[in-house]
């Protein structure tokens, strides 16, 4: 797939075929947020791949969002430390955004979906994935084949209108 059509293509997927998804394909998803810009090119995260069905159940009951990871045949915790300072907090949640979406623009370029989540049960989440004391688990990405349609260029996106959310030089 072309990155426009991959781009194009992406949506956010909270149903799930039970077919796995390839190490390889999790790997390739993975490099894209490892290959996301960060800020001062800190890389401050850490990515961990799922595909254990019982740690997936588990990982859904760690906020109310997160219910289609126990549907889906693999998930990706992102990780990062815990901070004392905003301003290193805001810039290393705005860095995982950034590598939030190119894994799903990758997925979505490998024909997968992927829905994401918050995590609230720091502490459930931490020992499901054995991340150490002193780190956050900020979001979860439910990686899967689609179980309604395949993804393909979304022509009419439910979005706000174009002419609306787009300022040339003054609002």
């Amino acid at each position: 797939m072309e990155a426009w059509d991959a781009l194009r293509a992406r949506r956010n997927v909270r149903a799930y075929l039970p077919d796995p998804v390839s190490a390889q394909d999790l790997d390739r998803i993975a490099e894209a947020g490892w290959r996301a810009p960060s800020a001062a090119n800190r890389q401050h995260w850490d990515f961990v791949i799922v595909t254990d069905r019982e740690q997936l159940e588990a990982l859904s009951t760690v906020w109310r969002g997160a219910g289609h990871i126990a549907g889906a045949p693999a998930a990706i915790a992102l990780v990062v430390p815990e901070v004392e300072d905003e301003h290193t907090r805001v810039v290393d949640q705005y860095d995982l955004g950034q590598a939030t979406f190119a894994m799903t623009v990758a997925a979505a370029d490998l024909g997968l979906g992927t829905g994401h989540s918050g995590v609230g049960e720091q502490q459930s989440a931490r020992e499901i994935l054995g991340v150490p004391e002193g780190h956050v688990v900020s979001y979860l990405l439910g990686v899967g084949y689609p179980a309604d349609r395949p993804l393909k260029p979304i022509v009419k996106p439910n979005r706000r209108p174009f002419d609306e959310v787009v300022h040339h030089g003054r609002w």
